[in-house]
């Protein structure tokens, strides 16, 4: 009989002695078979924990697809490669492509590249683009940026990095402490002295927590950024995510931190809960990723939230060209009850980052209406 995922942490535990938060996280979420994300369970949709803006409306990936076609034109109108990040369901990558498919110089030298390291999305998402007939000859799977040739195009991450695992801090007394994870009767966290590359992520920031301040340090967004760097040759970085610049993360009405669980369209922030059958994220500091970026060899483009973005990209248009077509009440109805979600629940929290390597100062019309980034 196969064990329980809670079990096998206790166990681990029991054997090991305390782990750290972002080790816990890391067998909640990716543990092989039992993890949320590597489990048969539905995730995103109507029947699923949550929805991602692609789930919402083709209108998103339309869009997205508008701002990689200058892309590829700012890049010199050369073969262009899309690699994306955990492309979930598969939607988000068929709707660009049948955007992109429009421009036939463009989609001639394409090639669409997927990272996914959970085996059971990868076949969700081969199924999808198989059925949608878009994607062949076009799309390949790959485990690691490493196994591409090196990049002219674009990295796309959307809504990828806030579900990287985490350390969870909290800034005491005497410094600033880890949390670790224990086991007597529940699950209990213990802290212990931070690690140098913890206190030396806020001082790289000029942070200074005060006493009481919980916070999480998403240690693998840096490495992210940095394999990233290193295998973009040419083009873009689009990371789109829930989460702040350091000068908005760090407020005191953010002393307990940004730690969020999906469990059916509802949100806890019991992470030790249901462990492997719902989601945890947190929201992820854009001044980290800008910071570590120019360290490798990035230079931001823009930074905005969603509505922005999406209304820099020619929204208005779109929605007069989705009106035009024959629908029905009840069809209108949800179709502007998806757009509201798109442009004001979702739209206003979702932020949009664009980093470049080997270009001059390229404009792009997702940042006609930009945010600054502190």
């Amino acid at each position: 009989m196969q064990r329980s995922l809670e079990k096998i942490i206790r166990d681990k535990i029991r054997s090991e002695g305390p782990l750290s938060f972002h080790d816990f996280m890391e067998m909640a979420l990716y543990y092989p078979e039992l993890g949320y994300y590597t489990s048969e369970t539905e995730k995103f949709g109507k029947f699923g924990d949550y929805y991602t803006a692609p789930h919402l409306s083709a209108v998103y990936g339309n869009l997205v697809a508008k701002q990689l076609e200058e892309m590829w034109q700012l890049c010199g109108k050369k073969d262009f490669t899309v690699v994306e990040y955990g492309a979930g369901t598969g939607a988000l990558c068929v709707d660009i492509l049948r955007q992109l498919k429009e421009n036939k110089e463009l989609y001639e030298g394409l090639k669409y590249c997927i990272i996914e390291k959970s085996k059971i999305m990868r076949l969700k998402e081969q199924k999808v683009l198989t059925e949608s007939g878009i994607a062949e000859g076009k799309v390949y799977w790959f485990d690691s940026i490493s196994e591409i040739p090196p990049i002219t195009g674009c990295v796309l991450a959307n809504e990828v990095i806030d579900n990287f695992s985490v350390h969870k801090v909290v800034m005491e007394k005497n410094g600033l402490m880890e949390v670790f994870v224990d086991y007597d009767q529940t699950f209990i966290e213990v802290l212990k002295p931070a690690q140098d590359r913890l206190t030396d992520y806020f001082a790289r920031l000029d942070v200074r927590l005060p006493e009481g301040f919980h916070t999480e340090v998403n240690l693998e967004a840096i490495e992210w950024i940095k394999e990233v760097s290193a295998f973009l040759e040419k083009g873009f970085v689009l990371t789109i995510d829930y989460g702040f610049p350091s000068s908005e993360l760090y407020r005191p009405y953010r002393r307990l931190g940004t730690m969020i669980c999906y469990n059916k369209h509802t949100v806890n922030d019991l992470p030790y809960a249901d462990i492997g059958q719902q989601d945890i994220t947190t929201h992820v500091n854009f001044s980290a990723l800008d910071l570590w970026g120019e360290k490798y060899g990035l230079t931001k483009c823009g930074f905005t939230n969603q509505s922005q973005f999406l209304i820099g990209l020619g929204l208005a248009t779109q929605l007069r060209k989705e009106e035009e077509t024959k629908m029905n009440n009840y069809q209108l109805k949800e179709r502007l009850m998806m757009m509201h979600t798109l442009l004001i629940s979702m739209g206003k929290k979702i932020k949009v980052f664009i980093q470049q390597k080997g270009l001059s100062r390229p404009a792009l019309s997702g940042f006609q209406f930009s945010e600054p980034l502190i």
